[in-house]
């Protein structure tokens, strides 16, 4: 694969940083599997260049990612009789989250650091390309969250208790609420919000820091941090996530989900399921209160 081939991302480099831009903004840069396998690509060549100090994933158009794609996923149009892994049985349905993990660690296992660079939605799988990141930056008014956790399963990734908290990991997690870029700033969910017209020149002056720093003394350093992490525990909960997110879908609220999307479609399925929750946002700084219906 050359970087000139990707159909689903952008990638240029400049003044010491790699910018993989996700690609699909008429489809909010949903997740599709050859999105993935282009961005691991981007993510190897990018820590392969002695030019590049630092990385910037960011998202073209009015969104960083609205979650994934579920008509590109790799089981999508597959049948036993193609002798290819279906999703049907547990263990594919593991293996196939696996395999889409895999392309998704590349974000932690670079050596050079990471920037995400955050607007608009970053919902669902959104969240597991930015949980990678090294440091997170949203725009004050980006909207993070998990809101498939109501009806599709649990997280196939799971770095959000290493950054917010195991209480606010569960309030997020639990009820699929979303947060602001400025209230997930509060929580430590991201490192910083700014305003959204300031976004680029704030993730782009990191960067410019970054750049005059030799490439082998961020990647210690990041390393160290990394390796810390691990010790406690972070990269074998993404293995133990999947088969979580896999024993999640045997729940009745998921076989109601597919149920629904199969007779009513997506659209009028996600307006019943998120109804109940109002604006399904979380407030950090004044109180939430009763849903008015």
């Amino acid at each position: 694969m050359n970087t000139d081939d990707y159909e689903n991302i952008r990638y240029e480099v400049e003044d010491g940083r790699a910018r993989i831009i996700l690609n699909r903004p008429e489809k909010l840069n949903s997740i599709s599997y050859a999105l993935l396998q282009e961005l691991e690509h981007a993510l190897w060549e990018a820590d392969d260049n002695r030019d590049v100090h630092c990385i910037i994933l960011k998202g073209e158009g009015r969104a960083f990612c609205s979650g994934y794609d579920l008509t590109g996923l790799p089981a999508k149009g597959r049948t036993k009789e193609s002798n290819r892994r279906t999703g049907r049985s547990h263990d594919d349905d593991v293996w196939l989250m696996e395999r889409n993990n895999r392309c998704i660690r590349s974000i932690w296992e670079v050596h050079k650091p990471t920037i995400a660079q955050i607007h608009g939605y970053c919902l669902a799988g959104g969240t597991d390309l930015v949980m990678g990141c090294d440091m997170l930056i949203a725009a004050d008014d980006a909207k993070i969250g998990f809101p498939a956790a109501r009806s599709m399963g649990a997280l196939p990734n799971n770095l959000w208790m290493y950054h917010c908290g195991p209480q606010w990991a569960k309030r997020l997690q639990l009820t699929g609420d979303s947060i602001s870029g400025k209230d997930a700033a509060s929580i430590g969910l991201v490192l910083k919000s700014v305003a959204p017209e300031l976004l680029v020149d704030e993730v782009e002056g990191l960067a410019d820091r970054l750049s005059v720093i030799d490439p082998d003394l961020l990647a210690a350093n990041k390393r160290i941090t990394n390796l810390g992490l691990e010790l406690m525990g972070a990269q074998v909960l993404q293995r133990l996530a999947a088969e979580n997110d896999a024993r999640a879908h045997h729940a009745p609220a998921v076989r109601e989900y597919v149920r629904s999307f199969k007779e009513h479609g997506l659209k009028e399925t996600l307006r019943k399921r998120d109804e109940p929750f109002g604006d399904g946002m979380v407030h950090v700084n004044e109180p939430d209160g009763r849903i008015v219906h």
